[in-house]
């Protein structure tokens, strides 16, 4: 994607002023979109996005800079640019860039060339028309499949140049439900981090009855009851909670800062000992996987807690400078246009050894969480609160009425600590998640697992 002559002379012009490090990210990406509504084609678009990024380092100080023009006049233009905003004395550096072979753990088999539009419209509809087809009361569909192809190349001061092909496909598949006065909706968006081979393989039809049978239960359901009830939550899409009041807690620009609840805590307990969670940016062909990061770090597992006890933080390469602790593969950043930071990948609980059903047997009253929508989250605090979109009453160790309407509130090192069943179970989710570095492919997950006590807030009063 570049010379590597052209890439050394702008490395070179990047630490003219002092600075010592410096990196280009270049970023080759096609977008392919399609949408349905009602069972009806209404866009179907195309796209290619291509840029190159330029960073440079002193100490702790970065300097971020990008360009969709990459004639190497403009890149020296550019890096020179970005430079002035440091002074200092020139290291002396020779340049020996080296190749690096990167393994790849994620295979791509079915390019999304080798589809036509009228074949993935076909997929759309076969979505609408399971979906439409559940129920009378379900009265509107919208399908869309999105599939995103980019090739990018790292090249850094320190001699690495590395390039990598990422493929992304992915199928929303939402609903809504109404009867009366009354709309209701619901959805869900599976995809992969590979080729379309996935969409192949996906059971299409079963996902949009899903869809359908959940937007039809909240419908009927009954206004959540409020108070201080054991909360099951439902292994999946459950791992949102994690992520958010805990997982952006653990990243190295918040650590960093102090501006983290889990800052200065390693070894120390922080959770139930019957948690254990991970970052695991390898799990082959996972949504939020890679074979490198975006600073051309090879993706690895990284254990965040063991029995309960903070065991490790997710650092990119200016979070290793800040907190003098080795970076983990962590650095990530949507496109070109933003410089990286440390961010999650595919983050879970590990699985315990309750099954499902037990949870549920020993929970004499409570709730379960099925399937969880958004909510916000203060990294510092880790106060949170999140919405269930269908979930239900847990009576007498059984499933009840189905409910709407909750909103789970807490204080997530609070929650971790007060987890006392695990299932086995463990399901991963996928999402996207935005922050400094722009928004980017995430998996959550968990088994399931039951919090001794959380505050519900619904409209439903006394359980």
């Amino acid at each position: 994607m570049i010379k590597k002559s052209v890439a050394e002379n702008i490395i070179y012009a990047a630490l003219e002023t002092g600075g010592d490090f410096a990196e280009i990210f270049i970023e080759d990406k096609r977008n392919s979109t399609i949408g349905m509504i009602g069972g009806v084609v209404e866009r179907a678009l195309a796209g290619r996005d291509y840029g190159v990024g330029i960073r440079i380092l002193k100490g702790e100080y970065s300097v971020y800079a990008f360009t969709s023009d990459d004639s190497e006049s403009n890149l020296l233009k550019v890096a020179r640019e970005a430079a002035q905003a440091i002074r200092s004395n020139p290291i002396d550096l020779t340049l020996n860039l080296q190749n690096k072979v990167v393994q790849n753990k994620h295979n791509i088999l079915v390019q999304p060339t080798a589809f036509s539009k009228g074949q993935k419209v076909e997929w759309l509809r076969r979505a609408h028309e399971a979906a439409s087809s559940f129920d009378p009361v379900i009265v509107q569909t919208t399908m869309t499949l999105i599939d995103t192809v980019k090739d990018i190349c790292i090249v850094n001061s320190e001699g690495l140049f590395v390039e990598d092909r990422r493929a992304y496909n992915r199928m929303g598949i939402n609903v809504i439900a109404e009867s009366g006065n009354d709309r209701e909706a619901a959805g869900f968006g599976p995809g992969s981090f590979g080729g379309l081979e996935y969409m192949e393989q996906l059971d299409i039809e079963g996902v949009a009855r899903e869809a359908a049978r959940s937007a039809k239960t909240i419908l009927f359901a009954d206004h959540a009851p409020s108070g201080n009830f054991p909360v099951v939550i439902d292994n999946e899409f459950g791992g949102v909670i994690f992520h958010e009041a805990c997982g952006h807690g653990l990243e190295s620009h918040a650590v960093a800062r102090k501006a983290s609840v889990f800052a200065d805590k390693l070894g120390e307990y922080v959770a139930s000992p019957l948690v254990t969670a991970y970052d695991d940016g390898t799990i082959p062909n996972a949504w939020g996987s890679s074979n490198i990061d975006d600073e051309g770090m090879e993706t690895q597992k990284n254990l965040l807690i063991e029995n309960g006890i903070l065991k490790g933080y997710l650092i990119d390469k200016l979070g290793s400078r800040k907190m003098n602790m080795a970076p983990t593969g962590s650095g990530r950043r949507e496109s070109y246009k933003y410089a990286p930071t440390s961010r999650m990948n595919n983050t879970f609980i590990a699985p315990g050894k309750s099954t499902p059903e037990e949870i549920i047997a020993n929970t004499e009253l409570g709730v379960f969480a099925k399937y969880m929508e958004g909510g916000s989250v203060n990294p510092i605090t880790s106060d949170y609160n999140f919405s269930v979109s269908e979930g239900y009453m847990i009576r007498n160790g059984k499933l009840a009425e189905p409910i709407k309407g909750a909103a789970i509130i807490g204080k997530g090192i609070d929650t971790l600590k007060k987890i006392d069943m695990v299932g086995n179970n463990l399901g991963l989710g996928i999402g996207m998640c935005g922050a400094s570095s722009g928004t980017v492919p995430v998996t959550v997950g968990q088994p399931m697992i039951r919090v001794s006590e959380l505050t519900i807030g619904g409209r439903g009063g006394n359980a």
